[in-house]
């Protein structure tokens, strides 16, 4: 995914809120969020290609999500998929602190990402591009293709939207919008990534739009105090237009 914005323990009635873009190669194979014929607990959706995830929610709570780190000069060819990351962390029962501690020399293999994981009691970061894992108090986060929080502009203007949009729930409408927007920010704002300005430019935007890649899934979870969870895919194709809609609604458990 290339953008998370995460309000975590801000609402009252909702103590984890997301609202996630997936960017990818339309090319690439993908199966849209559902519930996992060989891990029935978990919701989300899966990269054909190497077996992963992105982003999903367990019926017992648990959570994550990743983003790519943007280095095109670090990235190594064959380095092992980091969509098993997430996928890995949702079938298991670690605390999110133990299971981050525990893949640290794993994730150096990988190319860079963040990784974000809470099971319901806490929140967590990490990235294999700096730091160590560290658990997130109460606040509104947003993590793209840097490090958590970076002051990219996509990043900045998503969190005062997702603030916004709190104020709306349990409607999701306004969540949706913030993620389909697709203004390019001014050239003085953007990031130096090591990828030419062209591609700067197109990948400033919340939702992106080329001809062969572009925001492929916007993804909207709400977890209520009430224990009810709701996740909300919208899928994308090509020329960004709107394909399946998938809506789920399920009661955390605590088994």
């Amino acid at each position: 995914m290339c953008l998370i914005l995460v309000a975590w323990q801000v609402h009252p009635g909702y103590p984890l809120v997301v609202a996630a873009n997936r960017d990818e190669f339309f090319a690439r194979p993908t199966a849209p969020a559902s519930f996992w014929k060989d891990a029935p607990q978990v919701l989300a959706g899966r990269d054909l290609e190497a077996g992963g995830t992105w982003m999903g929610i367990t019926r017992s709570g648990r959570f994550a999500a990743l983003t790519n780190y943007r280095d095109p000069a670090q990235n190594r060819s064959g380095a092992p998929s980091r969509g098993t990351l997430v996928a890995d962390f949702l079938t298991g029962h670690e605390t999110p602190q133990a299971y981050l501690q525990r893949i640290d020399v794993r994730g150096r293999q990988c190319n860079g990402y963040n990784l974000l994981a809470g099971d319901g009691e806490s929140l967590w970061w990490s990235s294999n591009m700096g730091g160590e894992p560290c658990a997130l108090p109460a606040g509104v986060y947003g993590v793209s293709n840097h490090l958590l929080d970076s002051p990219w502009p996509k990043v900045g203007a998503g969190k005062t939207a997702l603030a916004q949009a709190l104020e709306s729930l349990p409607a999701d409408e306004a969540m949706f919008h913030l993620l389909q927007d697709d203004g390019i920010h001014p050239d003085e704002h953007l990031p130096q990534t090591g990828i030419p300005l062209e591609w700067e430019r197109l990948l400033s935007s919340a939702f992106v739009k080329s001809s062969g890649y572009g925001t492929r899934g916007s993804t909207v979870l709400c977890v209520g105090q009430d224990g009810w969870a709701g996740f909300d895919e919208q899928t994308w194709l090509q020329g960004a237009q709107r394909g399946e809609r998938r809506r789920y609604r399920f009661r955390i458990s605590s088994g």
